[in-house]
C-alpha cells in the first residue's frame, strides 16, 4: 500500500500558489484494508474514503470505461493492482495529473511540469472525449490561469466533442456549476471566449453566443461589437470582486441586443425587455439560483435607467428603487449597482472611469430610508384616514427625493 498526493494540490505546490485541500491516491490496498485502518467510506461510485483523522479524501487507484452518452456513463474499476500512472492516465489535463510520493518526489508520466512552465492547457489521453464536463472544466482553467493557452489538439479535440454531440448529453446542474464557478475565477471572459472557440457556447448558452458580430453605437461603446462589451464586463466583475449574482447579471445583461431588429442596429432600443424575455427561458433551462436569477433580472431591465439617475423624474427614480425593492433589500440592490458599475466600466477606455450614478443612487435609497412611514401610518390613523398611508408616504418619498435635487 502506497499514498501518492496527486491532482491540483501538486499543480498549485508547484506553481508557487496555496493550496487549499489534498486529494489522495491509495495504490495497492483493497477496501478492507482500508476500513481496518480506521478510514470511512464515502465514495458512491468507486471506493473513496476520509482520513480519521484530517478528514482529507483518499481514493482508491482506479481506472474508468465509457459505456453510454455523456457524463454520468462510466464503469469504474477499483482495485490493488491498478498502477498510479494508469490512474493518472484518466484525468483530464496534464497539469492535473501530477503526483508526488511521500517523500515528495514528483510523479510525473504525461508531462504536466512542462506544460506548467510552458503555460498550456493539453488534455492527457484520448479519453478526454469521453466527459463532456471536461470542456466546462477545461474552459474554467482557462479563466483561472488567463495566460494559459489551450494546446490546439485539444481545441479540436474538444471541437469534435461538440459535434459528435457529447455536449447535448449534459445536465443543467453541472452545466450551471462549472459556469458560476468559471464565474467566480479572476479571468472570467477566459472561459466563455474558449466555449466559444471549440463550438460549444452556441450549445450551452446560445443568448450569449449570438451577441459576437452585432454592433453598437461607437460614441457609447468604441469597442463596437456587444460580445466583447460582454467579456469586458464580466473581467471588470471580476475586478470589482462582485458576488456571483452580480457576475451572472453582469453576464446577462444585454442578452436582448442579439434579438435587435437589423434595421435599426447599431441603436439597440427595448433591448432591456428582451434581455428580460431572453433571461427568463436561460434560468429556467439551466435551474439557474434564485438569486443570480433576480439580480440578473432587475439588471438586464433596469442598467440603463440606473446609468442615466441624472435624467430622471423624483417619481421615477423612487419607482425603480421600488421596483428593486431596494429599501427592503439594500444589500441586494448594492449588488445590482455593482454589476451596472462593471457595464458601464468595461468599455474601452472606461476601465478606470467613475460610475458616477452608483454614487447618486445610494443617496437616493439613503434619502427615502431616512422618511419615517411608520409616523406617517400613525398620523393618518390618528386624523381617521388610513386609506391616505400608502400615498402620504410615496409622497414624502418623493419630496425627499426632490430636496436632494435642491441641493
Amino acid at each position: 500500500m502506497r499514498v501518492f498526493c496527486v491532482g491540483g494540490a501538486v499543480r498549485d505546490e508547484l506553481l508557487g500558489l496555496p493550496v487549499q485541500d489534498r486529494d489522495w491516491v491509495v495504490v495497492g490496498a483493497t477496501p478492507d484494508e482500508m476500513l481496518a485502518r480506521g478510514f470511512r467510506p464515502v465514495g458512491r461510485d468507486f471506493p473513496v474514503f476520509l482520513h480519521p483523522e484530517t478528514h482529507e479524501e483518499y481514493a482508491l487507484a482506479r481506472t474508468e470505461r465509457k459505456t453510454a452518452p455523456g457524463y454520468t456513463g462510466f464503469v469504474f474499476h477499483a482495485a490493488a493492482d491498478v498502477t498510479l500512472e494508469e490512474d493518472l492516465a484518466r484525468r483530464d489535463l496534464t497539469i492535473n495529473a501530477m503526483a508526488q510520493d511521500e517523500d515528495g518526489a514528483l510523479i510525473d508520466p504525461y508531462g504536466g511540469r512542462a506544460d506548467l512552465e510552458k503555460k498550456i492547457l493539453r488534455h492527457v489521453a484520448p479519453a478526454f472525449a469521453e466527459d463532456p464536463v471536461r470542456i466546462l472544466r477545461l474552459a474554467r482553467f482557462a479563466a483561472r490561469f488567463a495566460d494559459f493557452s489551450v494546446a490546439p489538439e485539444t481545441v479540436a479535440l474538444m471541437r469534435a466533442m461538440v459535434d459528435n454531440g457529447e455536449v447535448d448529453a449534459l445536465v443543467a446542474e453541472r452545466v450551471w456549476q462549472e459556469l458560476a464557478r468559471g464565474l467566480m475565477e479572476r479571468a472570467p471572459s477566459r472561459m466563455f471566449l474558449t466555449l466559444r472557440e471549440c463550438g460549444a457556447l452556441a450549445k450551452l448558452l446560445p443568448e450569449l453566443d449570438r451577441l459576437w458580430g452585432v454592433p453598437q453605437r461607437a460614441d457609447y461603446h468604441p469597442e463596437i461589437d456587444t460580445g466583447a462589451h460582454v467579456m469586458l464586463v464580466i473581467d471588470m466583475a471580476a475586478r470589482l470582486n462582485l458576488s456571483l449574482p452580480a457576475r451572472f447579471a453582469a453576464l446577462t445583461h444585454d442578452l436582448g441586443k442579439g434579438a435587435t431588429p437589423a434595421d435599426v442596429l447599431p441603436r439597440h432600443i427595448g433591448h432591456e425587455l428582451r434581455s428580460v424575455e431572453l433571461l427568463e427561458p436561460l434560468c429556467a433551462r439551466l435551474r439557474v439560483p434564485a438569486d443570480c436569477r433576480d439580480v440578473a433580472r432587475l439588471v438586464a431591465r433596469f442598467h440603463g435607467d440606473l446609468l442615466r439617475v441624472a435624467e430622471l423624474r423624483s417619481a421615477t427614480k423612487l419607482e425603480i428603487l421600488e421596483r428593486c425593492d431596494a429599501l427592503r433589500r439594500p444589500a441586494r440592490f448594492a449588488e445590482i449597482l455593482g454589476a451596472c458599475e462593471a457595464d458601464y466600466r468595461g468599455r474601452e477606455g472606461h476601465a478606470e472611469r467613475e460610475y458616477a450614478a452608483g454614487g447618486q443612487w445610494r443617496t437616493l435609497l439613503a434619502a427615502v430610508q431616512a422618511v419615517d412611514a411608520g409616523a406617517i401610518a400613525r398620523e393618518a390613523q390618528a386624523g381617521a384616514e388610513p386609506a391616505q398611508i400608502p400615498a402620504r408616504i410615496h409622497a414624502a418619498r418623493v419630496a425627499a427625493i426632490d430636496a436632494l435635487a435642491r441641493l
